[in-house]
């Protein structure tokens, strides 16, 4: 180790009297490490491996914040608040003494700390870490009696900030939960527990946690269903269910004769966590409460104080907003899918027709729209096929959706009429009404002629062109019959298209959903489809359907999918 200032390199002082002083360590009551510019560990002074109570060999080579610095209450820190690291790799000089370090043996010191650089051996510079106990651990312990002790206004203010840009981040009950217990274990608490207030009016225990060594443990034998909250208790997790209270607690509330059956299974809780300590907060949305959030304290000395429960509290009121939100968008979702498969039909069996079709619901919550496909036989000779597009993504997509979609089938069945007339009905209906914004539509009639050949007649209103895949693998889109789709005003003359269906050929119809994505083009979503769809020719029409959704559709995708495929019989 060479240290500026050290005659030489031999890590000795010159004294006054002309001779050698004893090692730099010898003289210094703190302890000493040198980092590289990598933040690495590569020499460990004797008296740090006594203050930290580890070996050099445990050190060396290890990176000194991960494995050292640490909050008051023993949370590992996140490197964007470690000032000590920031000194370390800028390789300045700097020092403070508002750190705490973790020993060997899981206590936390805090310590005062001095960085220099210094030369090293090898390329890069490095600095020496000078570090010494400010207080006896049993002080420390006391200073930071309380969870919060070390947070100022300023932190708690950033901690509450953070909990509303993750919690407003997610319309995902899971994650929310998920992100509760990251946000506040831990730094608030060694437990976290969440209990909800269920649907039929019952209490869930959705979620207990445990920080151990480094790591989030869930104990899953501790969740699940939980006794009825009694009006009448006045213990501590009842109130907070009911919204009225929070509350500091421990296991001193829990001795004696106990009011209900969810104050017997909370005293279950604390005795198999080990909490000496506890506070427990109402969950609440706008509307009512949800649930309760308990913190508690186990390994980690000291108790909660009237500081703690009201940040507590503020978060906790946070997380039911956050889980309302939630709850109603999951609702909305539920709703859009119920109505949007109640209204998707049963194929009908038409002889010399294979059909078969695929629904695959958005992945996002809030990403519901207004995608359907429909096959029925308005006359004996014609069997027609659908595929639409409502635009929107949310409710009114979907409520849109039905209306064209039954307003297109009363057409057909009525007028039997080609399917540029019965489109042209159907754009004047929606543009009059003013029921949906705008919406694309194909509607296909397949007929078999006397001598067994199959045909198609089609009109595409502003829809994806329909795929052709032929038994020998030509495949090629149908662009004919292309108009502008509905809901414009314009009320153009629609056009039909015509197209021989080969024996054994097999039509496609898409909605955008399963070949659009942010990262390519319309056209290489399109042509990955042809090519797909090409070599899948000869397959089964439900494998084909399914490969073709796991080959094509994009992984970014977000939007929903409808997927129509029609397979004519081989001629005999």
């Amino acid at each position: 180790m060479v240290v500026p200032g050290v005659d030489g390199n031999t890590g000795s002082w010159s004294t006054a009297a002309g001779g050698r002083s004893r090692g730099l360590e010898d003289l210094l009551d703190a302890g000493t490490i040198v980092v590289d510019g990598q933040g690495l560990m590569t020499e460990v002074s004797p008296r740090a491996e006594e203050l930290l109570r580890r070996s050099a060999t445990d050190m060396l080579g290890r990176d000194a914040h991960d494995l050292l610095h640490r909050g008051s209450c023993g949370e590992r820190l996140p490197r964007s608040r470690c000032q000590l690291r920031r000194t370390i790799l800028g390789g300045r000089t700097g020092q403070g003494d508002q750190a705490w370090f973790e020993r060997g043996d899981g206590s936390v010191m805090q310590v005062g700390w001095l960085v220099t650089p210094c030369r090293m051996p090898g390329p890069g510079p490095g600095v020496l870490v000078h570090f010494y106990p400010v207080s006896l651990p049993e002080a420390a312990g006391r200073e930071s009696a309380s969870p919060t002790a070390s947070m100022s206004e300023l932190d708690r203010l950033a901690l509450l900030s953070e909990t509303t840009t993750v919690f407003a981040s997610t319309l995902d009950v899971q994650e929310a939960l998920g992100q509760l217990v990251r946000l506040v274990v831990p730094l608030l608490a060694d437990w976290v527990v969440v209990d909800l207030l269920t649907e039929e009016g019952g209490v869930q225990r959705t979620a207990v946690v445990h920080y151990r060594e480094g790591t989030l443990v869930h104990r899953e034998d501790l969740e699940g269903p939980m006794p009825p909250v009694p009006e009448e208790s006045s213990m501590p997790l009842a109130l907070a269910l009911r919204g009225v209270s929070a509350t500091l607690t421990g296991p001193e509330h829990y001795q004696g004769a106990l009011d209900s059956g969810i104050a017997l299974a909370q005293r279950d809780l604390f005795q198999a966590a080990g909490i000496h300590s506890a506070a427990v907060v109402p969950v609440r949305s706008q509307r009512e409460a949800v649930g309760a959030l308990t913190l508690g304290l186990a390994e980690r000395p000291g108790s909660f104080t009237a500081a703690d429960l009201t940040l507590i509290e503020d978060i906790g009121r946070r997380a039911g907003l956050a889980l309302d939100n939630a709850w109603l968008f999951q609702q909305q979702r539920r709703v859009a899918e119920t109505m949007q498969r109640h209204l998707l039909p049963t194929l009908p069996r038409v002889p010399g027709l294979e059909m078969t079709a695929r629904y695959v619901p958005a992945p996002q919550a809030s990403q519901v729209g207004g995608d359907w496909y429909d096959a029925f036989v308005p006359s004996e000779e014609v069997t027609a096929l659908v595929i639409g597009d409502v635009v929107g993504h949310d409710l009114d997509a979907a409520g849109g959706m039905a209306q064209v979609c039954n307003m297109l089938r009363a057409y057909a069945w009525l007028q039997h009429e080609a399917p540029s007339a019965v489109v042209g009905r159907l754009d004047q209906a929606v543009t009059r009404i003013g029921m949906v914004p705008l919406a694309t539509v194909v509607l296909a009639h397949v007929a078999c002629s006397p001598d067994g050949a199959w045909r198609l007649r089609w009109t595409n209103a502003g829809h994806l062109p329909p795929l052709l895949v032929e038994h020998n693998g030509r495949a090629r889109f149908l662009n004919g019959g292309h108009d502008i789709l509905l809901g414009t005003g314009f009320a153009p003359a629609r056009t039909d298209a015509i197209a021989e269906l080969p024996p054994d050929s097999t039509l496609l119809l898409y909605t955008d959903g399963l070949i659009e994505s942010p990262a390519r083009s319309l056209d290489e979503g399109m042509n990955r489809l042809l090519r797909q769809a090409a070599a899948l020719a000869q397959h089964p029409l439900n494998p084909l359907c399914d490969l073709l959704l796991h080959r094509v559709r994009p992984a970014d995708n977000d939007d929903d999918v409808a997927l129509l495929a029609c397979r004519v019989s081989p001629r005999d």
